[in-house]
């Protein structure tokens, strides 16, 4: 997609207010203005075609865990993605989203939880794990089929206690991902390619998407089309020579929303106003480029019925 720069921005606003030179501090004060109207003009659609991304895979993390202390091994203490089934046996093997040698499994007789463990995919689909240090092991007598469902864990050392939950969430952020920045759709397979996808109602919190009703315990990984996260521009000195790039969609709103920012700035609010016109004449003009679009497809929006809801 195109792009103009920084400094030919800067400079475009340096001429609607028809001076040779801004004073240091108003050089700071356009600045800051910049970012002020890239943010709304970025909030404006959910879906710009520069920052929205479409189905994309991305893990479904499947467990919390929490309570370990310094008497046993902090990283413990972390979200864990389901991997799939044990090569021993018909339970699950799971691994730590941020400290990934840390492994969930069970050894046949009961959950164990090891750092320091190496865990590899088989031929079958299934996965081994060897090595590992013990931190924690399950303690019920009668032992559980799920890890959700253990009462009791018994530490390596100490007196730790464990805390498991269970959950089925997507979050913003997930090593080698672009981070999300807001949640559109999610799907259980890839939309929009050959065939119907499920879609999944979702509800947000601080650390991402809560899939509601995931058809199968066993999925790992989601499809989820999302917006970008907003990087401000990050210019700080030598704004009129700046080659930061600036959306060219978004070109012609800044320098005019800017300019009447500073004209209300300076107390001509007259001026900003006409100005403030041509800035948003200049966003609607972009906005409908981008309704048109999503009009004849179905990135933005669903096929309903009284009896389903589903993508097409």
């Amino acid at each position: 997609m195109q792009t103009r720069t920084y400094g030919e921005l800067f400079k475009l606003i340096r001429s609607l207010a028809g001076v040779g030179s801004f004073s240091p501090s108003e050089l700071d004060d356009i600045a800051n203005l910049i970012n002020r109207r890239f943010l709304q003009i970025f909030n404006e659609s959910p879906i710009w075609p520069r920052y929205f991304v479409p189905s994309e895979k991305r893990d479904i993390l499947a467990l919390t865990l929490s309570g370990a202390t310094a008497s046993t091994d902090t990283t413990v203490n972390q979200n864990y993605k389901l991997l799939g089934s044990n090569t021993t046996g018909g339970s699950n093997v799971y691994q730590g989203a941020t400290t990934t040698t840390v492994i969930i499994y069970n050894t046949g007789t009961a959950w164990r939880v090891d750092t320091a463990a190496s865990v590899a995919e088989q031929a079958s689909g299934t996965f081994t794990v060897t090595g590992g240090t013990q931190q924690f092991i399950e303690a019920d007598t009668n032992k559980k089929d799920n890890i959700t469902e253990v009462e009791t864990f018994t530490p390596r050392a100490g007196t730790d206690f464990l805390l498991v939950e269970g959950k089925n969430l997507v979050p913003f952020a997930q090593t080698g991902k672009t981070t999300i920045g807001s949640f559109n759709r999610v799907f259980r397979k890839q939309p929009f390619l050959n065939q119907s996808a499920t879609e999944y109602e979702f509800f947000l919190d601080v650390t991402g998407a809560n899939i509601l009703n995931i058809v199968s315990t066993t999925d790992n990984a989601a499809f989820v089309s999302y917006k970008k996260e907003f990087t401000p521009f990050d210019v700080t000195s030598g704004y009129t020579e700046s080659e930061v790039e600036v959306p060219n969609e978004f070109f012609p709103y800044l320098a005019h929303a800017t300019y009447a920012d500073f004209l209300r700035m300076d107390g001509q609010t007259d001026k900003a106003f006409a100005e403030e016109e041509r800035a948003n004449l200049a966003m609607a003009l972009e906005l409908e480029k981008v309704d048109i679009i999503s009009n004849n497809n179905t990135v933005n929006k669903r096929f309903s019925t009284y009896v389903n809801r589903q993508s097409r």
